[in-house]
Order: structure tokens, then sequence, then C-alpha cells
């Protein structure tokens, strides 16, 4: 009978516990003591992914007749990304009112000829997993959908029509515009300067040309873009020719056939796309300073509030991403406090505070942030270090930026090189495990050189830098004149001509300023 009323118990603990409130590990009395070694009774035989030599490592590129280029690799798994990458952007706009390439974005995945709305177009992604987003920079337009893989007729052909059938309906602009007004004064408000910062130095850098043009729309645009506007720019530059079909997670073969049903012969909204009046403009590096007297002492408001900074952004010229130097650039980069995310067919972007690592231990812990960033283009590069601190402490903030550009020309230690090559390498593969970022990597490459680097020839590049290189392509970059954004309070921030002369001297130190009254 105790015997009966024990099991009870144990039962009753299953039911209301689990399986694992009755394993009896150090007794011996749950499950029997099966060796590591051996299989569990009952499980099933593992299905493991099939390796097949070199194969699911390939991209594979085909070129439609009409110029439109289809480029995938296959990963292992149900869901595929799959996008079209335009060679469209801000740095296109020199023609048309700046801030088109902005609307886009916003007005990407509404009503087509075949979907009467967005949410026809959400329902119908549902039905296969799927999502969709558009994003635009400088120089690329992409549009990606993430579903599932036996959904991709579907996906390629509401792309399709998403990419070279939107409606641009009168309520869509107008909604479009209201969304662009709020992301202007958000973009104002935010405790994070860096996107503000960012736009400031590619317009100090190459003023009023290229990328230096204005990625987000400004309020004096807005209302002069229309859907002739949107429509005379669509036919200018979203032509097969500049387009990039790419997948990730689907059969290549799959993907043409796909390609050739729904983008090939497909007459777009706005007539024929010629691509006759491209703009062709080489970005020319001009330097300079924009900066912006702002109040900061009330930025973020709360229990534990930023305190009052002042931002400083300092950035000199470097390459193309198509120019052997690119590899050491990005190398040079790390090694002054980058990380973040890799692409070898477009910009860096880069995240973290290395840089603090390598200044003294406590001598400058006034310092709030140093951040290194590397953008780069077809045609040039921008290699700059965004810093704040209190706004007392501006002049020593921006030596301290200056000193680091100067002595990166210096020897370099072999123990240092070998640490950022470790970490570029790893942060390009650690990335590259990601879907979605694989797709960008095929779609950008394809797009700007016909051809992908393999991860594996990357890391070689990677590994044949040497001193000599960071060395030789530090001499390069401070032979350009520097470009300076500034946001905040500036009443301490050095003359733009005592920064110049600071990057060009031995030591990197300011030119001495002497007050008769503080």
């Amino acid at each position: 009978m105790a015997t009966h009323m024990s099991k009870c118990r144990s039962w009753s603990r299953v039911h209301r516990f689990g399986l694992a409130a009755y394993r009896k590990y150090s007794s011996g009395s749950g499950y029997p003591n099966i060796p590591l070694s051996t299989p569990l009774p009952g499980i099933p035989k593992p299905v493991f992914a099939a390796v097949d030599g070199q194969e699911t490592y390939e991209t594979k590129i085909t070129t439609l007749e009409n110029g439109l280029r289809v480029a995938s690799q296959n990963k292992f798994g149900q869901f595929c990304t799959v996008g079209v990458l335009v060679n469209s952007g801000s740095r296109y706009e020199a023609k048309y009112p700046s801030g088109i390439a902005n609307f886009l974005e916003k007005l990407a995945f509404s009503s087509t000829a075949k979907y009467g709305s967005k949410d026809e177009i959400l329902l119908t992604l549902e039905k296969h997993g799927g999502i969709c987003d558009c994003q635009t920079s400088r120089d690329t337009t992409m549009y990606a959908v993430s579903a599932e893989v036996k959904g991709l007729d579907t996906v390629v052909n509401l792309l399709s029509d998403a990419v070279l059938q939107p409606r641009l309906l009168d309520e869509e602009i107008e909604m479009t515009k209201m969304v662009v007004r709020f992301e202007l004064e958000d973009l104002n408000m935010r405790p994070d300067p860096e996107p503000l910062l960012t736009e400031m130095i590619h317009a100090a850098a190459y003023r009023d040309n290229t990328v230096g043009l204005p990625r987000f729309c400004p309020i004096n645009n807005v209302d002069k873009i229309n859907k002739g506007v949107l429509q005379r720019y669509l036919s200018t530059y979203y032509c097969p020719e500049r387009m990039v079909l790419a997948g990730v997670g689907v059969e290549h073969e799959h993907l043409v056939e796909c390609a050739r049903k729904y983008l090939l012969g497909v007459e777009p909204a706005w007539g024929s796309s010629k691509g006759s009046n491209v703009d062709l403009s080489v970005a020319q590096y001009t330097g300079g300073i924009i900066k912006t007297e702002k109040d900061m002492s009330d930025v973020s408001l709360g229990p534990t509030p930023i305190p009052e900074l002042t931002h400083i952004m300092i950035g000199l010229e470097t390459c193309s991403f198509l120019d052997d130097d690119f590899i050491p650039f990005a190398v040079l980069n790390m090694m002054m406090g980058g990380g973040g995310s890799f692409s070898a067919g477009h910009t860096i972007t880069d995240r973290s505070s290395l840089i603090l690592i390598l200044l003294p231990p406590f001598r400058h812990h006034w310092m709030y942030n140093a951040t290194s960033y590397h953008h780069s283009y077809e045609d040039s590069g921008l290699l700059c270090i965004h810093a704040s601190a209190d706004p007392r402490q501006v002049r020593e903030m921006v030596e301290i930026i200056t000193r680091e550009f100067i002595q990166m020309n210096g020897n370099t230690g072999q123990t240092e090189l070998e640490r950022a090559k470790t970490q570029l390498k790893s942060m390009l593969m650690m990335n590259l495990e990601s879907r979605p970022v694989i797709f960008e990597d095929v779609g950008r490459q394809v797009l700007s050189t016909g051809k992908r680097k393999l991860p594996h020839e990357l890391c070689n590049l990677i590994n044949n830098v040497t001193s000599n290189d960071i060395k030789r392509v530090t001499t390069k970059m401070l032979r350009s004149k520097p470009a300076v954004a500034a946001l905040g309070d500036l009443k301490e921030l050095p003359s733009f001509e005592h920064i110049q002369a600071a990057l060009s001297s031995k030591d990197g130190r300011l030119p001495r300023t002497y007050r008769l009254f503080r």
C-alpha cells in the first residue's frame, strides 16, 4: 500500500512539474545509468545538413538579356532572403531635389499594380512567414524579403511589382511627407547624435557633390517632391542594368527562372527606362568644417539624464572599396577603435570604442566616447573619429584625436597589428553567419564589381597586411585636408586652421594659444 502511494505521488509530481522533476540522478532510481558515448534508447536518428564540397560556398551569377544580374548563394534552412538592389541613392540627386531616395524608402512596398495597399502585400507575405524592408544609403537602394523557400515564386513576383510597378498615389505621398517631417524632427531631438554627425561630416568632406549631398530630405524640399519628380528619377536610375536580384538560401536555377518570369520584359509604371541621363560624377573630396551651435544640456530628461556633451568628428580621405588599399585601411580602422559590420563591397560602419584602451589608464577618463568609423564608396572613402566630452574640455579632446592620427604614422607594434587583423577577421566571419548579412554582402559586391570575393579570400588579404602597409596608407591619408563636424557648445573648439596644422605636425599637438583674459 505504501509503495502504491509513493508511486502515485511520483506520477502526481510528473503531471504537475514535468518529467525533469521526476529525475533522480543521485539515487539512480530515475533514468538508467547510460554512458554519454551511448545514444539514448528511443531517440530518433539525427539528420544533419549535407556538405557538398565547395558548392555551398559558391556565389553563382547570371546576367539576363536585359542586363539584370541574378546572384545567389545556397544556404541550409527553410527560409531564404531575396531582394533587389538598385544602383541609386542620394549621391545621384544633383539634378533633382535632395531627398528623393529618402521618399522612395518610405514609399516602398506600398500599393502597386497588383496589390491595392501595403496591407495586401503584408498579408501575402504572411502566408509564407515573410517580412519585407527597404533601406537606402548614399549609393544603393535595397528592397528585401525574408520568407519560406517554397514561396520564392510569390516573393520574386511581389518584388518585381514593388520595384517596377509602384502606384505612388497622392495620399501615399502626403503620408510620406508627414513621416519625413517627423523623422527630421526626431533626428534633431534624439540623444544619440551619430546620424546627424555622419550627415555633417559627409557634407564637410564632399561639399555639395555626390556622397556629400544630404541623405535625409531637407525640410525645404519636402513639398517639392511629387509623383512627377519621383517618376523622372525612377525612369533614369531604375533600369535593369543598374539592378541585381540577389538571393540567399535558394537554388540558383530556380531564382533565375523566377527572374526571367517576372523581371524580364516587364514595362515599368513610368515607361521604358533608358538610363541615359545617369549622373556619372566622381566624388570630389574638399575637406572643411561644418559646425552647429546647439544647447545639449536637456537632450535626455529623466532619472539618469545624459550629461551635457559636445560632439566632434574629424575625418580624413581614404580610398575606394575597389582600391587595393581598402583592406589595409580596414585594418587601420580596427587599430584606431573600429568594430561592428564589414562588407567587402560597401561601407564599413564601426561602433566599438577600443581607442580608449590605447589611451593611458584614467588619464582621459573625462572622455565620454571615442569611436572610429570608415565609410568607403566606389570612388572615395572617409575614415573619421567621433569623440564626446564636456564642453570645457573640447580643445583637449580635439588634440587627443589629432595625436592618435599622427601616432598611427609611426612604427606599428606587431602584437597590436595582429590583434587588429584577428578582430577584423572575427568580425567578418561573425557577421556572415547571418542570412540577411550574406544577402546584403552578395548583392552589394555584385552590384559594384560584378563578382563576389569569398570570406576566405578576404581573410587571406587581411593576413597579408604588414606594418609597412599601415604606415603607407596612414601617410597617404594624412596628406588630405581634414573634414570636421562639431555639434553642441563650441566655445572651446579650436579653429579649422589649428586642427589642420596639428594634423600636419610631427606630434599632432595643436598650436598654443595665449589669452590675456579668461
